[in-house]
């Protein structure tokens, strides 16, 4: 009888510490799969700092404001003037229903 309980303790104790071992290393793993991913995250972060920094540089007023006057004969660009922009309720909005094209309508 007393085999048995030490057989039965003994491979109760190899099933907990097998399980335990995986537990360690599945941890383990999913602690480097966070780092990894911090990491991963910081790296972003510093690349939309990097575009965010780009694109202010590239929008300068004055850049803009030049390149409008290198190119704007070309492609015929105009001064925008106030009376270009008009009220919403000026804006005629559909009050039927409209058809879409190739009879799909939802």
């Amino acid at each position: 009888m007393r085999l048995l309980l030490y057989l039965s303790g003994l491979v109760l104790l190899v099933a907990a510490a097998t399980w335990a071992y995986r537990v360690n290393y599945a941890t383990q793993a999913t602690l480097d799969r966070v780092a990894a991913l911090r990491h991963e995250i910081a790296r972003l972060h510093e690349a939309v700092s990097v575009l965010e920094a780009e694109w202010a540089y590239l929008n300068r007023p004055d850049r803009l404001r030049a390149l409008a006057e290198i190119h704007g004969p070309r492609l015929d660009l105009q001064p925008i003037a106030p009376e270009q922009f008009a009220d919403p309720d000026e804006i005629p909005f559909p009050t039927a229903e409209v058809a879409l094209p190739g009879g799909e309508n939802e």
